[in-house]
């Protein structure tokens, strides 16, 4: 039986972008472009890495969102991934960490899994729990955070690095990982890659699909929200100094008016 392998991503405003709050304190994601989260493309290059290592692999990828998230599939599917499943369901808009890790749960477990494949964190959002979460919930071992990974029969291998040491962790298949932005670059996708994206299959499922009521995720389901945002005082301009002769005493006064020194 083929190894079958999931993959969660996100599709999330474009962090050049001016992103900001709409009227609902919940994250604008109609007035600003949007893409596949990069640090959700190593957790796609990982599990196509060990689908070609395997030789008898399936990588679906998953992406919880609106329409627009469906750029967010294409995009993994033209690095390579065989299928993807959208869930996109109005009654999600304002899920936070508890309630996306519900939805994921319930679509990855209807897809069927041997691994999950998470990115270490979103790029907007930056919590970096869904993948610890998303083990609870399924009832499987999470390897997390961890800068290689392979799979060997049943068992999941990972290579977690730290400030003072280097752990290697060890779990039974199944089992979700999330992988860190040092695990190995993200392939670009070919021009075969992007035509042949387009034949590939993407499901759509709303919570009615997943057996999931409404009142467990949203804002009405959320455990986190956002009262009230601020928007970011304007730059303001810097102070220059002009070297002539005193430049270095100024630099050095500016420098521990502002306590750097």
């Amino acid at each position: 039986m083929s190894l079958r392998i999931v993959v969660c991503v996100k599709y999330v405003p474009d962090a050049t972008g001016d992103r900001r709050f709409a009227e609902d304190f919940t994250t604008d994601r109609d007035g600003v472009d949007g893409l596949l989260s990069e640090l959700d493309e190593y957790g796609v290059e990982q599990a196509l890495r060990i689908a070609e290592a395997s030789g008898d692999a399936e990588v679906t990828v998953l992406t919880v969102g609106g329409d627009d998230a469906k750029d967010a599939l294409r995009k993994a599917l033209s690095m390579g991934a065989d299928k993807a499943v959208h869930v996109n369901d109005d009654d999600i808009h304002g899920s936070d960490a508890i309630a996306t890790s519900a939805v994921l749960a319930a679509a990855v477990g209807k897809a069927g899994f041997d691994l999950v494949v998470c990115g270490m964190a979103s790029t907007d959002g930056t919590m970096g729990v869904v993948p610890a979460l998303l083990a609870e919930r399924l009832g499987v071992p999470g390897v997390t955070l961890v800068s290689e990974v392979a799979v060997n029969g049943g068992t999941v291998t990972g290579r977690r690095d730290g400030d003072s040491a280097t752990e290697v962790l060890e779990a039974s298949l199944p089992a979700v990982v999330s992988v860190t932005d040092q695990s190995g670059e993200a392939r670009y996708p070919s021009f075969k890659g992007i035509m042949a994206a387009k034949k590939k299959p993407v499901q759509s499922w709303d919570l009615d699909d997943l057996g999931l009521d409404a009142e467990r995720v949203g804002l009405a389901g959320a455990w986190t929200v956002v009262d009230a945002a601020v928007a970011r005082p304007a730059r303001t301009a810097g102070t220059v100094v002009k070297d002539e002769g005193e430049g270095g005493r100024q630099l050095a006064e500016f420098l521990a008016a502002q306590k750097f020194i």
